[in-house]
């Protein structure tokens, strides 16, 4: 059966007291709405359409950025869930599949949660995420009676009976798309908060014969995000989990609690992360390097072998090849750096190729920006590139040359060159002494006059 993902993501979040929809606040360096989205994924949904509202222009860049097949209808009021659902109702039309009603602010669901929900459809009309709360709270109830989901009851709307009922309600529902929205335009406002509540479906299709059920979940899938607070508790369970997860996979986390991960970080068995390590988006680490402790890596690829840290840093664009060894305070950003070579120690790589086995020395800089454009450094391969060398691009070292510590190199170097380029040393017997003594009496002269 084809699916099609409908994800709420009109709330305003009011409680995040902030400029930015709330569904866009991050985890894992990566929005909600994304998190909900990749969730779903796990369906190969052949539609996403996105309920937006507040920030609709920054969601719909969002929603694209991930999947650039999304669809994104907006909501102009908020007047309930079922409401919010409807607003797909169009760009769904004549599709002949399941719905599935995700939420863009509860970004936990697991793939295989929604796998069994699509299961359950094979033999009922609508399936609903249901979880078993340590605290029900003002969660929605589900009555149930053997596996038949007779309806949900809202807790402004409950009794004190169904209020002792434990078994909640997440809001993510999946039916056959039409069944959904035919289902919905029998959705009232009858209620404590006179808004269309999307769980009134069940009652109305229990009503017409039809069939509902009801899968469950761990309490910590259903996880909503509504404030600050809520953000900081979503993003530390998703580290822990993927934590968890990195070392069931074979990679040795050194100080597992100090290591921060993004959503799509990618890591090989038999890596090692030493402590307090930050991974942006768009990482991959491939199997056996080390990333040693205080190293921040972003939008980069190291590959087997390496060696980064400590106190590196790696920007988008960075590719290192097998063996490379990038050490403390180095930056690189968007540069190849070939098999087995060496930059080890408080240098700039930028907009730079380095081949194969070069030895970057000390405080190396590729100086690639000349204000307006930015320009490209080639390093060939065995290169040897002395301490303290600032390398004008565009410019280009061959292969097996060198360049003496402290130059300035401007222009292009032949393959097995030695190029200098320093200001000739001069001395000069004694001034050391006599400047040192001028600079006393000259001090002692000022504290007098004070």
């Amino acid at each position: 059966m084809k699916t099609a993902l409908i994800i709420l993501a009109a709330g305003k979040g009011t409680r995040m007291n902030s400029d930015l929809p709330k569904v866009l606040h991050p985890i894992a360096h990566a929005p909600l709405l994304e998190h909900a989205m990749a969730s779903g994924a796990a369906l190969d949904p052949a539609r996403i359409v996105v309920v937006a509202g507040h920030g609709i222009d920054q969601v719909r860049a969002a929603a694209l950025a991930f999947h650039e097949g999304s669809e994104v209808v907006e909501q102009t009021e908020q007047l309930g869930t079922a409401h919010a659902v409807d607003q797909a109702k169009d760009a769904l039309a004549g599709f002949d599949g399941m719905a599935v009603v995700l939420f863009g602010d509860t970004p936990f669901v697991q793939p295989e949660t929604l796998e069994k929900m699509h299961s359950a459809l094979a033999s009922h009309d609508v399936v609903v995420l249901g979880f078993e709360a340590a605290d029900p709270a003002r969660y929605g109830r589900l009555i149930l009676q053997g596996e038949t989901l007779q309806r949900i009851v809202e807790f402004k709307d409950a009794s004190e009976e169904e209020r002792a009922i434990t078994l909640c309600n997440s809001g993510v529902i999946a039916c056959k798309s039409e069944l959904l929205f035919d289902l919905i335009k029998d959705v009232g406002n009858d209620n404590a908060s006179e808004e269309y509540y999307l769980t009134d479906i069940i009652g109305i299709a229990h009503a017409r014969g039809l069939s509902a059920t009801a899968v469950t979940c761990d309490e910590a899938e259903t996880m909503g995000v509504n404030s600050r607070s809520d953000l900081a508790l979503a993003d530390a369970a998703f580290q822990k989990r993927a934590r968890a997860a990195l070392m069931d996979d074979g990679v040795t986390l050194m100080a597992p609690e100090t290591v921060y991960l993004a959503r799509d970080t990618y890591i090989g068995r038999d890596t090692v992360i030493e402590p307090n390590v930050v991974f942006g988006p768009g990482v991959t680490v491939e199997s056996g390097a080390t990333i040693r402790a205080f190293s921040h890596l972003e939008g980069c690829h190291v590959s087997r072998g390496g060696i980064i840290g400590p106190y590196a840093r790696l920007r988008p664009g960075a590719e290192l090849a097998e063996d490379v060894r990038v050490g403390n305070f180095v930056e690189i950003k968007n540069a190849q750096i070939a098999e087995g070579a060496k930059v080890n120690h408080l240098s700039y790589i930028g907009d730079a190729t380095i081949g194969s086995k070069s030895n970057i020395g000390a405080g190396t800089i590729t100086c690639n920006y000349d204000g307006v454009l930015k320009h490209h450094t080639h390093i060939g391969e065995r290169v040897f590139i002395g301490s303290n060398t600032m390398l004008v691009a565009p410019v280009s070292i061959g292969d097996e040359a060198m360049t003496g510590s402290g130059s300035v190199i401007t222009s292009d170097v032949e393959p097995g060159a030695l190029a200098l380029s320093r200001a000739p040393q001069i001395e000069k017997a004694g001034m050391a002494r006599k400047l040192l003594q001028m600079l006393k009496a000259k001090k002692a002269k000022a504290q007098r006059g004070s």
